[in-house]
């Protein structure tokens, strides 16, 4: 599960490896969607979501977050991917998602979905394309 991630880091789905705080912090001050999201919600977030840790293998230090909403079955939605400002550069966004991907794959799932306003070369490294029909979607709640 940690092909694509760089040597030092491992993935892990253990929800008691992570580190709650942490992913509130990057998140509710640091991310563009999350901002100012209370601890109550995340927390709340993560209880109900499938969690990916991305790990320092030396020093078991968490280096980024994502989490995936699905009914393993025919949908999943990918979102709140962050990784650790000092350690961007190592392509550990792109690894991150790829091991989610993998992960998901002997699910069927149908479509997996997500949303970025800056990220899109990292998400297409991995095969996520634009909505082709964008005519199809709609939305409830904030834009």
């Amino acid at each position: 599960m940690n092909s694509e991630l760089p040597d030092g880091c491992e993935l892990s789905t253990d929800p008691a490896r992570l580190d709650a705080e942490l992913i509130h912090r990057w998140l509710s001050q640091d991310s563009y969607w999350a901002l100012g999201r209370s601890r109550e919600k995340q927390d709340e977030a993560i209880a109900h979501s499938l969690n990916f840790g991305v790990y320092d293998t030396a020093s078991g230090a968490q280096l980024g977050y994502a989490r995936v909403v699905t009914d393993r079955a025919t949908f999943a939605w990918l979102c709140d991917v962050y990784v650790d400002r000092a350690a961007r550069g190592r392509n550990l966004g792109t690894g991150l998602v790829a091991a989610i991907r993998d992960h998901l794959a002997p699910y069927g799932l149908r479509r997996v979905m997500l949303a970025t306003a800056d990220a899109h070369a990292v998400y297409a490294k991995v095969g996520f394309e634009p909505l082709a029909d964008t005519e199809k979607w709609m939305l409830f709640g904030e834009q």
